[in-house]
């Protein structure tokens, strides 16, 4: 949905009515649509950031066509049509919840509206990009090998080190920001996770450990926003960070080539329990963090 400063009550209030309605399908249908016409009326008042979207819409499509035509080229055309389904929703659905969100494009310091989607958005679109790809690969049912995998993770986790970096620099931090970075990570990480799995590289309890660290902060949160009917606060925490950091190390030993085991296999035991810890500890550092300890100032 989209938020900003002075909207929080009519937020509040679709929620409200949400609840009253009993989630039943007529209320859901109403807050939809109450929801999208709020997202079109802020890109109505915004034509310059309206314009922006679509631009980013426009070179985000330009790189799918692109990763398909690939796709047909070098697997050819059986493997790019079962691709093509799955990596094509989730590219739709990036593009679509980012202008949901137009109105959460604000700077977090000041609360300004931005004029333009901005780099850092956009590097962390090109993540969802490569996520996007993964999970087309593996909704289609297409054996990713590992070689192909470890370059896709490797350009989303140049991406992540640099958007954090560009919206610094240029103060363009937002919830916008926040919300985008955080689905990007959920599509990479869950499909490299996969992936993983399907090569008998992670057991599934390891799996599972992973999964929650995403499901259940996710979980918290939809319980927050739908049936305490409080907008949520998105934001990181330091565990987060230390626990995306390690798993991400992690993930690169498991996917580096064999010819380098010799290098990596002593310290994947010593990093996998560094690793655990901090997933077992992250969702509930986010949950408290995002959720009880707002409730409890409020």
């Amino acid at each position: 949905m989209t938020q900003a400063p002075g909207e929080n009550v009519f937020v509040i209030d679709l929620l409200t009515t949400l609840r009253e309605d009993k989630y039943s399908p007529r209320g859901w249908w109403r807050f939809l649509v109450r929801s999208w016409n709020m997202a079109c009326q802020t890109a109505r008042q915004h034509p310059s950031l309206q314009r922006s979207w679509a631009r980013n819409t426009l070179l985000n499509g330009t790189l799918a066509v692109v990763v398909l035509a690939l796709s047909f080229a070098l697997e050819g055309s059986a493997t790019a049509w079962r691709l093509l389904p799955g990596f094509l929703f989730c590219v739709v659905w990036q593009q679509s919840d980012l202008f949901w969100h137009l109105g959460l494009n604000r700077r977090s310091t000041s609360g300004e509206l931005l004029s333009s989607i901005g780099l850092a958005n956009m590097l962390t679109g090109w993540r969802g990009l490569c996520g996007s790809f993964l999970l087309g690969r593996l909704l289609g049912g297409i054996s990713t090998p590992i070689g192909l995998a470890l370059g896709v993770f490797l350009l989303g986790v140049v991406t992540d080190i640099l958007d954090g970096q560009v919206a610094r620099r240029t103060q363009t931090q937002s919830k916008l920001g926040q919300i985008a970075d955080g689905e990007a990570d959920f599509c990479l990480y869950l499909a490299i996770t996969l992936i993983l799995a399907q090569h008998a590289l992670l057991p599934l309890w390891l799996v599972l450990v992973m999964l929650c660290r995403f499901v259940l902060p996710l979980l918290a949160a939809l319980v927050c926003y739908f049936a305490l009917a409080r907008p949520v606060r998105f934001g990181s925490t330091i565990v987060g960070k230390w626990a995306g950091l390690a798993q991400c190390l992690y993930f690169l030993l498991l996917l580096v080539p064999p010819s380098l085991t010799f290098l990596t296999g002593p310290l994947q035991l010593p990093l996998l329990i560094v690793t655990v810890g901090l997933l077992v500890l992250a969702p509930l550092a986010q949950i408290v963090t995002n959720v009880w300890v707002p409730r409890a100032a409020s």
